[in-house]
């Protein structure tokens, strides 16, 4: 039986993660490989959910505001896209369990424009927890949708990164300080 809390494994791709990603945040994201496995076993073994929120766009999208900001990244189809390393593997490995599943997402919150707060109080989740990157970007703005939406939050504090060391840092402050989330 599925308990009430879910791990959102945020935009661990490629193009975020890999040392040519279009996007890259590097070596700090690539460090979070082995945790962010690990957690995801752990918890999908509990019978918590493991969910994968995973940025796509379309390039040069009009549109969208992320096309003035950014080069294209995790464009549908494409290798940047894929989940990086050994998460790639895991998921590979575990996608057919009802407790896991990935889904689109087309704005920095997990929350904008999907269905996912629909998803997780039909399944009676209360506490999130939070891992992927950016921290100051996509795992920012999950959370502070995630505290409007009257949901605790635990941060792993070895599971996000950024390739900004200030927002970074600042993101986690924030996190604790004004969206009351637990460090672990």
């Amino acid at each position: 039986m599925p308990t009430d809390q879910a791990l959102l494994i945020i935009d661990y791709t490629n193009d975020f993660v890999a040392d040519n990603g279009a996007l890259t945040c590097g070596y700090p994201g690539q460090q979070l490989a082995p945790v962010i496995t690990a957690l995801a076993e752990k918890m999908r073994a509990n019978g918590d959910w493991v969910l994968l929120p995973t940025d796509v766009h379309t390039p040069h999208d009009p549109y969208h505001p992320e096309s003035k900001l950014f080069p294209p990244h995790n464009v549908r189809g494409s290798w940047g896209r894929e989940l990086y390393g050994p998460l790639k593997d895991w998921f590979d490995q575990h996608q057919e369990d009802p407790t896991v599943w990935q889904f689109d997402k087309t704005r920095y919150s997990s929350f904008a424009g999907t269905d996912l707060d629909l998803r997780l109080r039909e399944r009676h989740v209360t506490t999130l927890h939070l891992v992927g990157v950016c921290t100051d970007i996509c795992v920012l703005h999950t959370a502070v949708d995630a505290y409007n939406l009257g949901y605790q939050l635990v941060i792993h504090q070895d599971g996000v990164a950024s390739f900004d060391a200030e927002g970074h840092a600042w993101a986690l402050r924030h996190f604790q300080n004004s969206l009351g989330a637990t460090l672990i």
